[in-house]
Order: structure tokens, then sequence, then C-alpha cells
């Protein structure tokens, strides 16, 4: 079992505090695992099994037709004189499921923890009911970081396996397949694939025609890091004999954003210091997932690839992340938190002068003095341009910069 560190202090940080502890992220990304390794620090640290109440709604034992039946099966186990945890696992298939929760929240003696694999989970009722209530851990999967913990006797260089995690991902269920039979990789895939398509996003959305939504899917994942328009892919897809529009599109893209299988990058003015509503940017939640979808294609981008993982990794750090615009040219990240703006070009070499150059031109006109770097797969990193850090993308991903 890979320590999800980051998450579980987080868990630890707000043990007992009057909040709901909400953990978001895609199917299989680890927040059962996540709820495991803090069940047995619970245990360490002295709380009995009988104040721990686990339950994982997608197990057919657990097949509550309503709220009620849920509240009511937790609460016949509850005893006033003890203090309880509570943790329900994959809680948006329990219809109105957010008014069990709330009835559980309220008790004094009850800290609650909830998954969910959609981020309808904190929208609509639950947000207006559990408003300034809850506290919400985005989950992703495996970091390199964490994906590199898991090779214990490392037979590889690190370049070599962040060349695999590049093409195979960090679904946490990836390791043992790897080490095992990595010939069963592309099952193991297809199996999460399949699940969020078909239960989380055809199932939940009504969506009738599944051909056009993977023709969606797959456009949106082999363009990951280049602007695109909902008409650009509507136009491109009709051009193909796939009738289709613009408000189709979109709403297969908010379905795809909901189930935490794409991210929306918007756009931002770096010197208006404002957000621009066109042509965004959409990243995907894993290089696996994208590596069994589009097959070979897939390796060949290995730009747009490296800028996806660097992305990913500034959202796990609690960055907001933005594509910034300065002036005709383009900055890959903005990325804020409370401290302020960083700047991130991301490039897989700047050996080539004029690659160099290109990449220096958009940080130079930021017009302020924020930090801003280079991230890139060279191994040569003494240069450093006027304030603006060029580092390698394994030791930034091993290292907090």
């Amino acid at each position: 079992m890979i320590e999800r560190t980051e998450y579980l202090e987080l868990l630890k940080r707000f043990k007992d505090k009057d909040l709901i502890k909400v953990v978001t992220g895609i199917r299989r990304c680890g927040k059962s695992t996540l709820f495991e390794l803090f069940i047995n620090y619970l245990k360490e640290t002295g709380i009995k099994d009988n104040q721990i109440i686990k339950i994982n709604l997608e197990d057919v034992d657990y097949n509550f037709e309503s709220y009620k039946e849920l509240y009511d099966y937790v609460n016949k186990q509850l005893d006033s004189k003890k203090q309880f945890y509570v943790f329900l696992d994959e809680v948006q298939n329990v219809p109105m499921f957010q008014k069990a929760v709330d009835s559980l929240y309220i008790k004094k003696n009850v800290d609650v923890y909830i998954t969910g694999s959609n981020a309808y989970l904190l929208s609509g009722e639950l947000a207006t009911l559990l408003s300034g209530r809850y506290i919400e851990i985005k989950m992703l999967p495996l970091s390199f970081k964490e994906y590199l913990s898991a090779f214990n006797n490392l037979e590889k260089s690190r370049y070599e396996y962040f060349l695999d995690y590049m093409k195979n991902g960090g679904m946490p269920g990836n390791i043992s397949i790897l080490k095992d039979n990595p010939n069963d990789l592309d099952t193991y895939l297809e199996g999460i694939f399949t699940t969020v398509v078909y239960k989380d996003i055809i199932a939940k959305n009504n969506i009738t025609d599944k051909m056009l939504l993977e023709n969606v899917l797959k456009y949106i994942f082999d363009s990951i890091g280049s602007p695109i328009s909902t008409k650009k892919i509507s136009d491109t897809l009709t051009s193909k004999g796939m009738q289709t529009s613009n408000h189709t599109v979109e709403k297969y893209i908010s379905a795809f954003i909901e189930s935490f299988l794409v991210y929306k990058a918007e756009r931002f003015d770096v010197k208006g210091k404002n957000l621009l509503a066109r042509d965004y940017k959409y990243y995907i939640v894993d290089q696996g997932l994208r590596s069994y979808l589009l097959g070979k294609k897939a390796d060949s981008d290995m730009g747009h690839i490296l800028e996806n993982i660097v992305y990913l990794e500034l959202l796990r750090r609690g960055y907001k992340v933005y594509v910034g615009k300065v002036d005709d040219l383009e900055i890959d990240f903005v990325a804020e938190n409370r401290d302020g703006l960083k700047y991130y070009q991301v490039s897989l070499s700047v050996r080539d002068e004029k690659v160099l150059e290109r990449e220096l031109k958009s940080l130079q006109k930021t017009g302020d003095h924020y930090p801003k770097y280079i991230i890139t797969m060279d191994m040569d990193l003494e240069s450093d341009y006027e304030g603006i850090t060029k580092v390698n993308v394994i030791d930034w991903l091993l290292n907090k910069e």
C-alpha cells in the first residue's frame, strides 16, 4: 500500500474538527485506500474498532434505497457516550445522500468522512445544505514521487522510470501490474475507462450517442495543452460525418470535467490580471488512460504530455492554475496561491537557442517580479536567465521548489 502522505496529513489535521471531510477524485485514484490508511492511524491512536463505521456504497451488501435507510443503519450503531468516525465511500450512490450526511454531521460525537467520484457531489443541494461546513480534499492519481516510491529496489534510473510514468500514468493499481505482468495494464485501464465513461458519464447524463461521446473525448485527449473551442470540436466531427452541435459538445465536456476525467485551464491575462472567456486548454487526469484510448498515437506528443504532468503537479501543490497570456504571447502556466503568482514554461528541451529564446520571451514580458521557471527534461541546469530559473522536471517533481 503506497503511503499517500500529503492527503493523509490533511485528514489528520482536520480530524475531530467541526467539518465534513469530503475526498473527491476519479475512480480508482486511491480514495478508499486513503480511508484505510487513515483508519489504521485512528487505531494506532487508541480508537477502537467499534468506534469506526465504514461503508462502501459500491458494495451490494449496502444497497440503501434512500438516505433514511443509510442514516438509520449508521445511527443504530452509535452510542452517545463514545466518539465515532463514519466513513461513507462513493456516497453519491444513495439518493438524496446529503440529508443523511447532514443528520450525522450535526451529532456532537460523530466525525464524518465521505468520498465521491463526481463533482456533482459538491454542487446543488449538498453545497447549499453544507455551505461552510465541509473541507474538500481533491485527490489525484499518484504523483511521480509517489510512483517512484513504490519501486523500493530501483532497477532502472529515475529517468527511465519517468519515461514509464509518462506512458503508463499514475493510477495506484498500475504498480502491482507493472511489477507482475505489464501486458495486463491495458486491461486494467480499460476497466477504469469503461466504468467512468459508462457509469459516471453516460448513465448519469442520459447520453444515447456513445460513439459521438467517445470521439469528443478522443479529440480532447489528443489535444491536451492546445487551445480548443467547442465550435472547433463540433466542426471537426461534423466534417467527419458525425452530426453534433456546440451545445452537445459543451454538455459532454462538462460531464468529463464533473467525473474528474478532464480538467479545464482558463486563460489569464497577465497584465490585465483578469480571466479570458474563450479557447480554454484541457488536461487529462492520467496519462495511462490517454495511452489506452489513443494507442500508439499517444506517444507522439511528448511535449504536451510533459505539460500535462506539470499541470497536475501544480494542482497537487494547491495552486489555482491558468494559462497565461502576455500581449500576443503565451505562458504555459500561471500558478496562484495566497503568496501570489508563479510562472512556468514547459519544454522538452531548450538546448536549441531559438527554442530557449521563445520560452524566455513571454516570461520576460510579464512586467512583474514573481518567480519564473522553465521546466525541461534537460539535465544541464547551470544557466539562470535574469531571474528565470531553469529546472529539470524530475528534480522539480521530487522536490518542492
